[in-house]
């Protein structure tokens, strides 16, 4: 009897092999199709790093809505253990009870990125604009809704500022896939056991020199 599948000859120098190859077979049978997520799931960002723009290092875009754009929160440096200083966040009424104004800093904080999507809190400036350094760091920022903008310091050149530096092609990388999760939760992610809301949390009464209980 004559079977009626194809088959497919593999060459193996002079020795040539039969192999009966089913009629129904085709590599479609073996491609990808998967995306690389899922459809429909969101990848959700957790503990974000948050610095200035001129700490990336590279081009940045700041997002457009205002509501990925936090008010002027407060903010105190605290010695770590494993690390110079942490920051922290701190409720108005604590920082002005317990510290010297000098001690708490004050900013707003931004979803930022980087080409490739990678995301960060960006501290942009709400004070102190006659300053060279915040002053250009706040434009940047504004800069940064609408095309890709990267900041570096001018103090070699003696000036006390930022260049400002637009990406040549306002295309030049993807626009970011921001986060669906709303500021406040990337905000609370970020500084995990890193909020002062009372007077007995550690690194209040670290900032204050006080006597720590002994768990």
């Amino acid at each position: 009897m004559t079977s009626n599948n194809p088959t497919l000859h593999i060459v193996d120098g002079d020795d040539n092999i039969s192999i009966a190859k089913p009629a129904e077979f085709s590599l479609s049978m073996f491609k990808s199709r998967q995306a690389d997520t899922v459809a429909g799931v969101v990848t959700l960002q957790t503990g974000l790093p948050v610095h200035s723009m001129a700490s990336a290092r590279d081009f940045v875009r700041l997002h457009p809505s205002e509501d990925y754009w936090s008010d002027e929160l407060c903010f105190v440096r605290v010695p770590t253990p494993g690390a110079r200083e942490t920051t922290h966040l701190i409720c108005e009424d604590l920082a002005l009870k317990f510290l010297p104004s000098g001690r708490i800093k004050r900013h707003r904080l931004a979803l930022a990125a980087i080409p490739g999507d990678k995301f960060f809190l960006c501290e942009v400036p709400t004070r102190n604009l006659d300053n060279g350094y915040n002053r250009d760091n706040l434009a940047a920022c504004e800069q940064a809704r609408r095309r890709w903008v990267q900041t570096s310091s001018r103090r070699d050149e003696g000036v006390d500022g930022y260049t400002i530096e637009q990406a040549k092609d306002a295309d030049a990388f993807p626009e970011p896939r921001w986060p669906k999760q709303e500021l406040e939760e990337l905000i609370l992610l970020a500084h995990k056991d890193r909020m002062i809301a009372e007077e007995k949390h550690p690194g209040l009464l670290r900032l204050i020199g006080a006597k720590q209980e002994v768990s």
